[in-house]
């Protein structure tokens, strides 16, 4: 698996936050590249964390964020757990899919717009959602490369 750098870009907040955001999406993506459902769904670690899980939430955690919480949407999504149907391709699609529901709410939107839908937690602007989003993605990507080095040994972003 080639190491891609992270893009570099002279550009305002918005679309900085969207460009790394999009390329933790994309290294995420790598890790499950070429990978069976079989090898997706080991449990590696005593939490019980897999890949495919990963994949699953990552897919969910935008919708809630930017769909739901900031938009004020349905969620589509269900949860984020694994079922016996569940394929590595069928969840990329899903993942994918998301990012244009989600990349849409972001392009029609102010980074200063609150969040519609926070119950009793405190307010945050979108602004905050894309940061966080940008660290829930970094985040999973690193457990996503420790999971595929014990599959098969690849490393990489």
């Amino acid at each position: 698996m080639a190491d891609t750098k992270p893009p570099r870009l002279e550009g305002g907040e918005r679309e900085t936050l969207q460009l790394l955001l999009d390329y933790q999406r994309r290294s995420f993506l790598a890790k499950v590249a070429d990978l069976s459902d079989a090898d997706a769904r080991r449990e590696l670690v005593p939490s019980g964390t897999t890949l495919l899980w990963l994949l699953k939430h990552l897919a969910r955690a935008e919708e809630l964020w930017i769909v739901h919480r900031f938009a004020g949407q349905p969620m589509e999504l269900d949860d984020d757990s694994v079922g016996p149907d569940d394929s590595v391709a069928a969840s990329v699609h899903v993942y994918r899919d998301t990012w244009s529901r989600v990349d849409a709410v972001i392009g029609a939107a102010s980074l200063d717009d609150p969040c519609r839908n926070l119950g009793n937690d405190a307010p945050v602007n979108l602004r905050w959602v894309l940061a966080h989003l940008l660290e829930e993605t970094a985040r999973h990507a690193g457990h996503a490369d420790i999971l595929r080095e014990l599959i098969d040994g690849s490393t990489g972003r």
